[in-house]
């Protein structure tokens, strides 16, 4: 009797892992066929790709700034880790749901099929080919479920009955003998332990090279799927780009730009630290040799232009700090650069701007659009659609091969990366993607300062301490910085030179420190007096407000 008793759970549960473990890599070799798929068709198709798109598109914005607050750049790592996650709790559910009946386990892998191929189709500009993956993953997944399911029955059998009973001799009809319950090949077990652990062996080892094999084809299939994938990347021919020399070149920067203080914010950004947010989970790889720039709606004469027609214009160089909606006070979502492209005004009076129009609605290649009211296009500033950055063609990252520029506005109000279109309409007859979630549809980016020096629960010496940081007021440009101590008076900074009004200054205040526990506060006053506001406000829905603090300890 304790024999018969010890036996039961030692069989269930190696039945149950074994139908979770053929579920997950069922699902791996479903990926990795979807993966290779996608190597064809093209990078969106590919069913993570294309499941995470969707869920970014659906998911509240609160949950979206959430995700930016806490994960920063890594905001899409950490969605691609939860569907990858999400995936494998279902593909064990459905593994462990095949061991009992087959064809439900395969029904929850067609819920996962119509998901995927929905997700892929209904992105913008998706074709019926970007639904391939999806189907090629979902008939890889289920075949290689099947098989896993079938061995996993016979090396696993269920030990519901005594020795002696129909299943003994044989009887598995009543039993749901195929795989997926009593699976085929059980049937010959014994009532006697030692020879079903005999019988069972060849069995398992049956089920162990159906599971090699099956993990061996997500692997090869997955690398190769990444290798095909390859062939969509434009760096190459980013590398064969020579931005031609500006027309109008930004003036030298001012002595005096730059303060020495180690540990302070870069006057220019580098570019591979230049910050990027944004829905894309698969950069658009956008070839310059088929890129073009349409200009429509409300315009007298629309414009198509080539890559090659826009750099052949007279470019201007700007200086321009860009700041994300999303960053919250002293976060890193600003950055600061040297932009080189064609005046944006230039190019909308030469397709003819009709009255009433007081929006130009621009698309990216990604099927982002944004909103920028015509009138921070039209008013002199430095607005540009942009080909390159801090002496190089744009990044990939950051819109090559064309991008919208337009300093003193928030990103999603100004500045679309892969620019292929611009409409000039009203704010009333069209809505961009982030207007229609509730985000403001005028953004300028207001007065804002940061500490970078010294970083937050420092424990420094006491004495002289130097406390410096960038603030920035875009458009307007920064006149004045202060910094209190301990709820203290306001001390005036010593500010770097500015470099026009369109980017940040860096600043600096020598801080006598005592010993003890310190919060420092900085606020800064722009050009047309408005000093930045205590008031808290959060991202949403047209930028975060108050003043950036640091607690330290002075030792």
């Amino acid at each position: 009797m304790r024999c018969v008793m010890f036996r039961k759970p030692l069989t269930g549960l190696p039945r149950l892992g074994a139908g979770a473990a053929g579920g997950v890599l069922a699902a791996a070799a479903g990926l990795a066929a979807g993966q290779l798929a996608a190597g064809l068709t093209g990078p969106l198709g590919s069913p993570v790709v294309a499941a995470g798109n969707a869920a970014i598109s659906l998911t509240p914005v609160p949950v979206k700034e959430f995700a930016i607050a806490h994960f920063g750049s890594h905001d899409k790592d950490a969605l691609i880790a939860g569907i990858v996650v999400v995936i494998a709790l279902c593909a064990m559910l459905a593994g462990i749901i095949a061991m009992r009946r087959l064809r439900y386990g395969l029904a929850v892998l067609a819920v996962f099929a119509v998901a995927g191929v929905a997700a892929a189709v209904t992105r913008p500009q998706a074709s019926a080919a970007d639904a391939a993956p999806a189907l090629a993953g979902t008939a890889v997944a289920g075949a290689a479920l099947a098989l896993l399911a079938r061995a996993a029955g016979r090396a696993f059998p269920r030990r519901g009955r005594e020795p002696g009973t129909a299943l003994e001799a044989g009887g598995t009809a009543a039993d749901g003998g195929a795989a997926g319950e009593d699976a085929p090949g059980e049937d010959h077990v014994s009532g006697r332990a030692g020879h079903a652990v005999t019988s069972a062996g060849p069995a398992r080892r049956r089920l162990l090279l159906a599971g090699a094999g099956v993990a061996a084809f997500a692997a090869a299939g997955g690398a190769g799927g990444q290798a095909l994938l390859g062939r969509f990347s434009v760096t190459a021919l980013r590398s064969r780009i020579k931005l031609p020399a500006a027309a109008v070149p930004a003036p030298p920067l001012p002595a005096g730009t730059r303060l020495a203080v180690p540990g302070i914010t870069p006057f220019f950004t580098p570019n591979s630290a230049f910050y990027r947010v944004d829905i894309d989970l698969v950069l658009p790889q956008v070839p310059p040799d088929t890129w073009t720039l349409l200009i429509d709606g409300m315009v007298t004469r629309p414009l198509q232009l080539t890559f090659g027609e826009l750099l052949r214009m007279p470019l201007t160089e700007a200086d321009i700090t860009l700041v994300c909606v999303s960053n919250q006070v002293g976060g890193p979502y600003a950055g600061n650069a040297r932009w080189l492209g064609v005046p944006l005004a230039r190019l909308l009076r030469r397709a003819g701007i009709r009255g009433g129009a007081d929006q130009v609605l621009s698309a990216g290649a990604d099927g982002m659009t944004i909103s920028t009211p015509l009138q921070a296009i039209l008013d002199g500033r430095d607005a540009l659609v942009a080909v390159g950055m801090n002496g190089q063609p744009l990044p990939v990252a950051h819109g090559f091969p064309a991008r919208m520029v337009v300093p003193g506005l928030y990103g999603y109000v100004s500045a679309t990366k892969w620019v292929t279109r611009l409409t000039v309409t009203t704010f009333a007859a069209r809505r961009a993607y982030w207007t229609q979630r509730g985000y403001a549809a005028r953004a300028p980016v207001k007065t804002e300062s940061r500490i970078d020096v010294p970083r937050p629960l420092a424990r420094i010496p006491a004495g002289a301490v130097t406390v410096a940081g960038v603030a920035w007021a875009p458009a307007r440009g920064i006149a004045a910085v202060e910094v209190s101590a301990d709820g203290g008076p306001w001390h005036e900074a010593r500010l770097a030179a500015a470099d026009g009004t369109d980017t940040w200054r860096q600043w600096m205040w020598t801080w006598d420190a005592s010993p003890g526990l310190h919060q420092l506060r900085v606020r800064a006053t722009d050009s047309a007096g408005a000093t930045q506001t205590p008031a808290e406000a959060n991202p949403f829905p047209d930028g975060a407000s108050g003043w950036d603090s640091v607690v330290v300890t002075v030792t």
